[in-house]
Parts: structure tokens; C-alpha cells; sequence
């Protein structure tokens, strides 16, 4: 055997990153690592054959038309990241530090696992023609001909999804009728004395929204009820929730909740397997600032997260960067553009800025506490008359959100009755 041979089969021993998912947060994941000063092997895997893109334009232009897809502008080539399209990791072994693949084992140094999460079927509709999930481009391009063609809809709950495509489907001109087993939209996200409020956002719309409203059964053309109602539906869109892809790391080591099937990453990101990672909608967090694990299936949280990886695989074998962001969202319904920050588990009481039967107001979640939790930066006073701001929900007033989240991440307590007046600002009402 010539020496150029034996070279050919030497084990490649370059420092290597495996990134298993190819959406926000694994990208975001890649691109940050080569940020921080990583200069050796970055390998990203993507099970969809598409090159990355964006999810939230899937709900919006991509399905109205509008665009044909939301590729992330990155140039993986020139940045030396190894991106593999349409392959599928099956299986984490870190006795052997490998990733099991559709087309054979890649040994990493570090791993990070950033699969996303699946969205929940309605049990007994998968397979039926005419029932579609929306979380993938090729969801979005089999809607885009339905709602082309005006059908009638019945979209299968009310949260988040369901009212942007809701909101879609109306401006395409389909009628929708949206059936939610709750007696309220956003029953999982928001307390009913807000959500009531949005309830009347469907029919101000031209949608028909139908709570307290079990699928009883889907057949094609036909939702039936549990109380024996029948709605026609040329077609069947499901949006009951999802839940992070981690099936796969069965066997693996890394530890899984029982609860809600998120990795149990550290305040680092880190799994309980050693230089294992996971970032994103398929892991959980516990958060110093809230006093709780926080499981965060949203857009801003796959951009955030995968910075602390980045930079605390390149930080090498220092403590690292914790990871406690304040919790943000938004979404576009019904002519409203909708943002939250914070989380509002543990609040006290509510504060109402604006009228909510109009088109713009907000709504403060208060701690009545002495002080921080341990880890969170102080700023004035508990008692009567204040509270601290930990989540705030904004509709159409983007500005209450700008200053909102500044004064959460600061742990700023708040003037009740200046907090309540929608005509001063919000930060004018720090303590």
C-alpha cells in the first residue's frame, strides 16, 4: 500500500461540531460558533431536503402567495460549515462520541442538539386526504393552492397558530370556522380574563370561532363534533401544539422530562451528557430569574440560545455563559400585531394600560416582592403601591414591549397607578 494511501485512510482527527437540526436554532448555531473564534469542523444536519429557512414567513407570505420561501441568507460554503440536506440523524452514542445517520456514523467533539419540535396530530386524522399540519415549507405549499382556491376551512385550535392561519385564510377569502376544545383562544398561553377580549377578534374577522368544541371525527369533506355537529370542510387544518423532537435521543443518556418531552439542559445549555448541548424548541432551561424550567417554543428563543452554545463551546473548558433571556414572542392576527415578554407564572396581579375592546392596549404582570431572585439585578423598591414588572403583553402598542422588556431584564419595580395610565410611559413608571 503507497504511502498516499495509508494517508487516505487515516481517522480524521480535526475538532469537529455536529449540529443536529437545520432550522433557526441550528444555524444560528453554526454561524455564531465561526462568531466566537471556532475555526476548526462545523457539520449541520437538516432531515428536509430544502436549504434552511425561516419558519414564521410560512404562515404569512409564504402561504398567501407571496413569497416562495424564507431561505436564510447565510453562505454555509464561505463560512466552511458542512451542511447535509435531507438526512436524518437517528441516534446519539457518546461512548463512541458519534451520531448515527441515515448514511453512516460521524464521530463529534461536541454535539448540539437542535431538532425543533413536531407538531401534535389530531388522533385519527393522519393520513386522511384534506387534514394539514403547518410547520413545514412543503405544509405551507400544499395550503397555498387551498387557500387559492377559496375553500372552506375548519381550523382545529385556537392558539397561536391557528388564528395566524385563520388570519390568512380570511384574507384569502376562504370561510373558516376555528374549533377549540377550550372555552377560550390562547387557553395554554394566556389567563381567560385577557384572552376573552381576543375572542371577538375571529368574528370581527369573518371567522366563525366555536369553543368548548371536541373533534369528535374528521372524514373527507366533514368535522364532526362531540355534541353531533357536522362542519363541512373542503379541508382540515390542526394546530393543537407540538412537542420537541427527541424521540430519537432514546437510549442515548441524555436526560428527557417525562412531563413534556424537552432535553433537561443546564443554566449552560448544556444535556447530561458531557459536551452534549441542545438549543431551542426541543429543550428546557431552568431560569434564575423566574425561579422555574422554562420550555419556550418561539422564534426569539432559537435566536438567543444558540449564542451561549457558541460561545461556550469556543470558551473551551471555562464555566461559560449562563443562559436566562426574558421570554419574547409576537404574532400577527386579525389586522393586530401581538407581542409578549416575559413569563407571567408567579405574577401577583395584573395591570391593565388602555382599553381592551379597542385596537391598542396592554396588559402588566407584577411580583409583589422585597426583592430579586437570586441571580437577577435589583432596581427599586417592593411594597405598597409597587411591583415588580416579570411579563408584559402588548397589542398594538410595540413601544409598551420595547420599554417593557428593558425594565424586566433590569428587575424594575413599577408604580401601580402610573403603570395603569396608557398615556404616560411605561419606563416613567419605573420606581
Amino acid at each position: 500500500m503507497s504511502e498516499q494511501s495509508k494517508s487516505s485512510q487515516a481517522p480524521d482527527r480535526t475538532p469537529r461540531v455536529v449540529i443536529i437540526g437545520a432550522g433557526i436554532a441550528g444555524v444560528q448555531t453554526a454561524v455564531a460558533l465561526r462568531e466566537q473564534g471556532w475555526r476548526d469542523a462545523i457539520t449541520l444536519f437538516g432531515d428536509e431536503p430544502h436549504q434552511p429557512y425561516d419558519r414564521p414567513p410560512l404562515s404569512k407570505a409564504v402561504l398567501l402567495g407571496k413569497a416562495d420561501g424564507s431561505a436564510f441568507d447565510v453562505d454555509f460554503e464561505g463560512l466552511g460549515i458542512e451542511l447535509h440536506l435531507g438526512r436524518r440523524v437517528t441516534a446519539l452514542t457518546p461512548d463512541r462520541r458519534q451520531v448515527e445517520t441515515s448514511e453512516g456514523p460521524v464521530r463529534y467533539d461536541h454535539a448540539v442538539i437542535a431538532t425543533g419540535a413536531d407538531p401534535v396530530r389530531l388522533p385519527g386524522s393522519q393520513g386522511l386526504p384534506g387534514v394539514h399540519l403547518l410547520r413545514t415549507l412543503d405544509d405551507a405549499e400544499r395550503l397555498r393552492p387551498v387557500l387559492a382556491a377559496q375553500h372552506e376551512i375548519v381550523v382545529v385550535g385556537a392558539g397561536w397558530i391557528g388564528a395566524e392561519f385563520a388570519t390568512a385564510a380570511r384574507e384569502a377569502g376562504c370561510a373558516v370556522t376555528v374549533v377549540e376544545a377550550a372555552d377560550r383562544p390562547l387557553a395554554g398561553a394566556l389567563p381567560a380574563e385577557v384572552a376573552a377580549h381576543m375572542t371577538g377578534w375571529y368574528a370581527g374577522a369573518g371567522a366563525e370561532l366555536r369553543t368548548g368544541a371536541r373533534v369528535a371525527s374528521v372524514a373527507p369533506g366533514a368535522v364532526t363534533l362531540a355534541d353531533g355537529t357536522t362542519l363541512p370542510a373542503d379541508a382540515v387544518v390542526v394546530g393543537i401544539g407540538a412537542r420537541p423532537a427527541t424521540g430519537w435521543l432514546a437510549g442515548s443518556g441524555v436526560e428527557i422530562s417525562a412531563e413534556d418531552g424537552s432535553v433537561l439542559a443546564d443554566e449552560r445549555l448544556r444535556t447530561s451528557v458531557p459536551d452534549v448541548y441542545a438549543v431551542g424548541d426541543c429543550a428546557s432551561f431552568p431560569s434564575a430569574r423566574y425561579g422555574s424550567r422554562l420550555l419556550i417554543h418561539h422564534w426569539d428563543n432559537a435566536l438567543q440560545g444558540p449564542r451561549t452554545v457558541a460561545e461556550n463551546i469556543a470558551r473551551g473548558g471555562t464555566e461559560g455563559l449562563v443562559y436566562d433571556p426574558v421570554p419574547y414572542f409576537w404574532s400577527e392576527q386579525f389586522g393586530r400585531f401581538v407581542q409578549y415578554a416575559g413569563h407571567h407564572g408567579d405574577a401577583d396581579e395584573m395591570v391593565w394600560r388602555g382599553d381592551p375592546s379597542g385596537a391598542a392596549w396592554s396588559v402588566l404582570w407584577l411580583r409583589g416582592e422585597e426583592g430579586p431572585r437570586e441571580g437577577q439585578a435589583g432596581g427599586g423598591e417592593g411594597g405598597r403601591g409597587a411591583g415588580r414588572l416579570v411579563a408584559l403583553l402588548a397589542v398594538g402598542r410595540p413601544r409598551d414591549l420595547a420599554q417593557g422588556r428593558k425594565l424586566i431584564e433590569r428587575g424594575v419595580a413599577l408604580d401601580r397607578e402610573r403603570a395603569a395610565n396608557a398615556a404616560v410611559p411605561l419606563k416613567a413608571a419605573a420606581r
